[in-house]
């Protein structure tokens, strides 16, 4: 089996030749390995106009118009995965992606051609839980602009919300998606002795209970939380599911948490309550632009603190994703249950079945 794993500045190439050739090397050694974007500011923009509008929007990459004709898989980070680069890689059976995200391979036209697709579920759980627990205690206890007033000179005392800087302990915690992710923050989040309610339609209520949450509408979570946090992923189903209603539901004390996606928010709406103090404070880590536009109503605010979508980048993460992704692939080729299949249905389908038979010798 041939294979073209092509990485970019924050998983290179070779890391996906490590993974491969500890994991998948018996399965065949001709690997073809490339960048697929080296630039890391450009990486920034690129990915994320993909997750914004989508992996047609791309060109096909060289290595694939090179070598992609006879590949039988294809393995990456935000390398797009379009009908395009199908259609340069006629033989291609597997396609696997070491994030948690699926906007940079279009899942619908893989599974029509018989692409069984692979990624990483949680594979940065543990880095955005923990981001999203320090998000909190950064923007209620006022942590960044303590930090940033004595960089310039300034001992800062009184803060927007000093009439109400909160502790953890006894608060509301409203998790809105219950995922890999969501799951970590309100385990972890316990030690603080709070209570965890969480909205997620698509996860039992028994799932969320047996954990020590409460199953909630949106609504009700909105209304009476102290922190909401956000982890959903993001689809055109929830576009915006936050808006100036949901977030007019909060309290006035309450602090909005989003490592998430900002798709998922409504901004302006959100703009207006942190300007309007009908909201304590927020913490954000995505934008819809990024880098952050200049011009941004953000950057005129005092109670909100901004970082740049670093929530899921670790060492950890980063270096391990590669290795989990192949070590997957080769767990479904050995006959084994693989964890991270995204389209299982591509499994049953004639073609795929005689090219796996092949595959596994």
């Amino acid at each position: 089996m041939k294979a073209i794993l092509l990485g970019d500045a924050m998983i290179h190439g070779k890391g996906f030749e490590g993974a491969w050739k500890k994991h998948m090397a018996r399965y065949g050694s001709d690997i073809c390995v490339g960048e697929w974007e080296s630039d890391w500011d450009k990486l920034q923009y690129r990915r994320l106009e993909v997750e914004k509008r989508g992996p047609e929007i791309e060109t096909v990459d060289e290595l694939i118009q090179k070598e992609g004709k006879d590949a039988d898989v294809l393995m990456g980070l935000f390398v797009p995965v379009s009908s395009k680069v199908m259609d340069a890689m006629p033989n291609l059976r597997i396609v696997g992606v070491s994030r948690a995200g699926l906007e940079n391979v279009n899942v619908e036209e893989a599974t029509k051609r018989g692409i069984l697709v692979f990624h990483v579920k949680g594979r940065n759980a543990h880095a955005v839980s923990d981001f999203a627990i320090g998000m909190m205690l950064a923007e209620c206890r006022n942590i960044a602009r303590a930090f940033h007033a004595i960089k310039t000179g300034t001992w800062r005392k009184t803060f927007v919300n000093s009439d109400y800087v909160p502790e953890l302990g006894g608060k509301m915690i409203g998790i809105v998606g219950y995922g890999f992710i969501g799951h970590l923050v309100a385990k972890k989040l316990f030690g603080f002795e709070v209570d965890v309610q969480v909205y997620d339609p698509y996860t039992p209520a028994e799932e969320i209970e047996k954990n020590g949450c409460r199953k909630v509408e949106l609504d009700a979570l909105m209304k009476t939380s102290d922190f909401v946090t956000i982890h959903a992923r993001l689809t055109e189903a929830n576009r915006k599911m936050i808006g100036a209603h949901e977030i007019g539901l909060m309290k006035p004390t309450a602090y909005f948490i989003n490592t998430g996606r900002a798709g998922l928010i409504d901004q302006d709406a959100l703009i207006a309550a942190l300007r309007d103090k009908k909201i304590m404070g927020a913490a954000l880590d995505v934008f819809t632009t990024e880098p952050i536009e200049e011009t941004s109503e953000y950057l005129k605010l005092d109670n909100v603190t901004l970082t740049t979508h670093i929530a899921g980048t670790t060492a950890d993460a980063l270096h391990n994703s590669p290795y989990l992704l192949a070590q997957d692939v080769a767990t479904f080729l050995h006959g084994g249950k693989a964890r991270f299949i995204v389209n299982p249905e591509v499994i049953e389908q004639p073609a795929f079945k005689a090219w796996l038979e092949k595959a596994r010798g």
